[in-house]
């Protein structure tokens, strides 16, 4: 079937396949389940009317469920059995196993590395962006090009950034930029991506280049909500435009800038497609989302796999309580 028809047939089921779920479900309560008429009009209006909100909410539900519920508890269960036995149960083998393995505690390594680096540098380049645009004429167009790496997809922008780090033998000319002024400065070429440990750091700088956009976009929104009156009261006591930034904008936007970290931090602690595309965590640049795949798709180790997937799971799960707490208290 041509994929536009198959677009269009997927639409026209889809939605109608919604109307039809809301106007027959509606129906059904209202004449059959629960009738408005007869001596039990008014009580079972009150009931379908309580009923009705599940209704709309069902097709949601069951979706949240299909698609993140169950992955979820059927991760779990595939962590504590051993596929190789039929499924039998094994406990906590799997993580035993996992654990003892130096690879694991490598991943467990580069992804706290990155977790320390990769939120603190897009956030801060990102208000440092956010705050000198807004100072210039040009400020919206260079927004836009700072903005422009998020429409690249991971693998993407590690081909770009790959191209970069590219490497030709000595004496021939360097396609890659980085070696190329390397070499104009009078150095060597350097197979940039197999040097330990700089090679982590480098991968890093794809993710900084993608989220600073991001960071600046939300930064700078928050920046242009901060009340004139409190800056021009400081001007006139006579602050600095650095003390201005740091003692007067910044405390204003804490809580903006708290989320933006957070949100870059659960999107490095599932960081898989920069590292599988420029080394697939070799040269020590292993990282968790890296190991589960080799385990679950080259290795078809489901066990230690799952439990990988696990631990990546309960890293992400106390920041995205915290922030959906957070964001419940902003709306209070």
């Amino acid at each position: 079937m041509h994929p536009a028809i198959m677009g269009l047939l997927t639409i026209v089921i889809g939605v109608g396949g919604c109307i039809g779920y809301f106007y027959f479900s509606n129906v059904f309560l209202d004449k059959v389940l629960y009738p408005p008429t007869g001596p039990n009009a008014g009580r079972n209006i009150n009931r379908a009317n309580q009923i009705r909100p599940w209704l709309f909410l069902f097709p949601a539900l069951f979706a949240l469920g299909l698609y993140l519920a169950y992955p979820v508890f059927a991760t779990l269960w595939l962590s504590l059995t051993d596929r190789d036995q039929g499924g039998a149960f094994v406990g906590l083998a799997n993580y035993r196993q996992m654990m003892s393995e130096d690879k694991f505690w490598e991943a467990m390594r580069n992804n706290m590395l990155w977790l320390f680096v990769v939120p603190a540098m897009s956030t801060a380049f990102g208000l440092l962006a956010a705050q000198l645009t807004d100072r210039i004429s040009w400020g919206n167009f260079a927004k836009s090009l700072i903005f422009m790496p998020m429409a690249i997809s991971f693998v993407g922008a590690s081909v770009i950034w790959k191209l970069i780090y590219d490497t030709r033998p000595e004496g021939t000319e360097q396609i890659g930029l980085l070696n190329a002024i390397w070499v104009g400065m009078g150095g060597e070429p350097q197979q940039w991506l197999t040097l330990i440990p700089w090679n982590s750091f480098l991968l890093m700088i794809v993710l900084i280049w993608i989220q600073t956009g991001f960071a600046m976009v939300i930064l700078s929104a928050a920046l242009r909500g901060i009340p004139e009156e409190t800056i021009e009261a400081a001007i006139i006591d006579g602050a600095s435009p650095m003390q201005i930034f740091f003692k007067i904008k910044v405390p204003q936007i804490m809580s903006t800038i708290v989320v933006v970290w957070t949100t870059i931090t659960l999107v490095v602690l599932k960081v898989f497609d920069i590292v599988l595309a420029m080394t697939n965590g070799q040269w020590e640049t292993q990282v968790l989302a890296n190991y589960m795949y080799d385990k679950l798709f080259r290795s078809f180790d489901w066990g230690v796999g799952s439990a990988s997937a696990m631990v990546i799971m309960l890293l992400v799960t106390p920041i995205l309580v915290w922030n959906v707490i957070n964001a419940r208290k902003e709306m209070r």
